[in-house]
């Protein structure tokens, strides 16, 4: 009897043992799967998002952003660099035009200043030589209406929540936002074999014409990779030749369609160039030297194949040649005159005859 009962233990916690096991497995699977698919991942890009204050974004347009986002955590150089598009050059005007909305076609600061009345984006403060990206720099927007001296009007939210601001698109300050600080990061990843240019943050800088002249105030940092998303779908026009909207705005910043001038390179003094460069001589040459240094880099990085060396040797033999025929034809040109001028020389006096002389006669 003792063995039946034995057996029949055994049996019930073999039975009890058997599910639980079947249910451990089914939990990893399941684990397994959603790890692999797509809540998981949703799940894990709304934690990073509300980490990083990344905008609002479906699927598709967040796993787009994570193709294209440069990592520069391991470079092994890198070099800060903050220029100054002017958008009243030629080069730049895609940025600025249209200066209001028209069929369907935005500026810059137009998405911008949209994008921070939804709420989809988080401006900082803008503090002279520090950037810092964090919740105690956060800019409230209402507070930036009021400092700018923009027109909104409150309306009274739903179900007593939050007043709504409403802005006319006239009211907008997109006409007066010529100027932007563009904050770039030129690197050199190693493990990559890779030499680039990521751009960091953009600064739009408001223009006002008052008693004292032309003020020139900046008005926020945003950092580009929470605007991208959104510049990825922005077509523009960058030619008076050709009218069709080819390219986005973030094809305009990637392939540096842009034209900025040097206002400052990361350096351990933290200043820029105006506090050591007293001219704007000194200026010019300081903003060369540096565009010199970023190309030199590059350059040195590679090795030029024979092929490509024989070829620009050649070249440079052809140069020398053309050099030295120029010079040959010169020099003949110049001896030309001479031999004409010794050829056309007077011919020598022939001599007279014998003459009589009269005295004998």
């Amino acid at each position: 009897m003792k063995r039946i009962y034995y057996i029949a233990a055994c049996l019930l916690a073999l039975i009890t043992v058997l599910p639980a096991d079947a249910q451990e497995q089914n939990a990893t699977q399941n684990r397994q799967q959603q790890q692999k698919g797509p809540r998981a991942s949703r799940g894990e890009r709304e934690t990073a998002k509300a980490d990083n204050g990344l905008p609002e974004l479906t699927v598709r347009a967040q796993d787009l952003n994570e193709r294209l986002t440069q990592e520069i955590g391991n470079a092994r150089w890198m070099r800060v660099i903050y220029r100054r598009v002017d958008l009243t050059k030629e080069k730049n005007t895609p940025l600025y035009y249209p200066v209001h909305p028209m069929n369907g076609q935005m500026n810059l600061f137009s998405i911008m200043f949209q994008l921070l009345s939804e709420g989809k984006l988080k401006a900082y403060e803008y503090v002279d030589g520090y950037e810092v990206f964090d919740e105690a720099h956060l800019i409230n927007f209402k507070e930036l209406l009021d400092r700018f001296h923009v027109y909104y009007e409150e309306v009274a939210g739903k179900r007593g929540g939050e007043p709504a601001l409403v802005i006319n698109e006239s009211d907008i300050p997109s006409e007066q936002v010529r100027s932007y600080y563009v904050k770039e990061a030129w690197y050199f990843d190693q493990n990559n074999s890779l030499f680039d240019v990521k751009t960091l943050a953009i600064c739009p800088l408001l223009s006002l014409d008052n008693d004292f002249g032309q003020t020139t105030s900046p008005m926020f940092w945003l950092p580009y990779e929470n605007i991208r998303p959104y510049l990825n779908t922005a077509f523009i026009m960058t030619s008076n030749l050709n009218n069709v909207a080819a390219f986005t705005i973030d094809d305009y910043f990637r392939r540096r369609m842009f034209e900025g001038e040097i206002i400052k390179a990361q350096n351990l003094m933290n200043q820029p160039l105006q506090a050591y460069c007293t001219s704007p001589d000194s200026l010019k040459r300081e903003q060369e030297r540096i565009e010199k240094q970023l190309a030199s880099f590059e350059e040195s990085l590679w090795m030029n194949a024979d092929s490509i060396k024989l070829a620009e040797d050649k070249t440079s033999k052809k140069d020398k040649g053309k050099a030295t025929t120029g010079k040959e034809e010169k020099a003949e040109a110049q001896k030309a005159p001479k031999a004409k001028a010794a050829k056309t020389k007077a011919p020598k006096a022939q001599k007279s005859a014998p003459v009589r002389s009269i005295r004998r006669r």
